[in-house]
């Protein structure tokens, strides 16, 4: 049996107008210290999207899920976090913000496989 492992996550949740909290979930951000992992994943369904907000920015939206990606991935599309370790990329993701993409609260679990449940989370919570 292969051991599990600690992990965190949060959700990204995008909120097209703000001042009235409506939100549809876009994303998942998984960190796992035992492996110095952290993934995000996303799915922005635009329709449900110009459903809160006929007028969204789904490409500025889109921009906003990409550029949490990079920032996981680390690496030159990371900006200021590419040096920084998975863990630190990971809380500056999940720090509260009032902007269009949010991160949701931080949630843990175990896992034997980081990657695996970070697509798992996404399927069952975003998709």
């Amino acid at each position: 049996m292969t051991p599990r492992m600690v992990f965190e996550y949060a959700l990204l949740r995008v909120v097209p107008r703000v001042e009235r909290g409506e939100l549809i979930n876009a994303g998942v951000v998984l960190y796992c210290r035992a492996r110095s992992y952290a993934a995000a994943l996303t799915h922005l369904d635009e329709d449900r999207l110009r459903a809160l907000d006929p007028d969204a920015d789904v490409a500025g939206v889109h921009a906003a899920l990409r550029a949490v990606e990079g920032v996981c991935r680390g690496g030159g599309d990371a900006g200021q976090a590419a040096g920084d370790d998975a863990g630190r990329r990971f809380r500056w993701i999940v720090a509260p913000r009032s902007t269009v993409v949010q991160p949701g609260p931080v949630h843990t679990g175990l896992t034997a496989d980081p990657e695996a449940e970070a697509r798992r989370l996404l399927d069952l919570l975003v998709r």
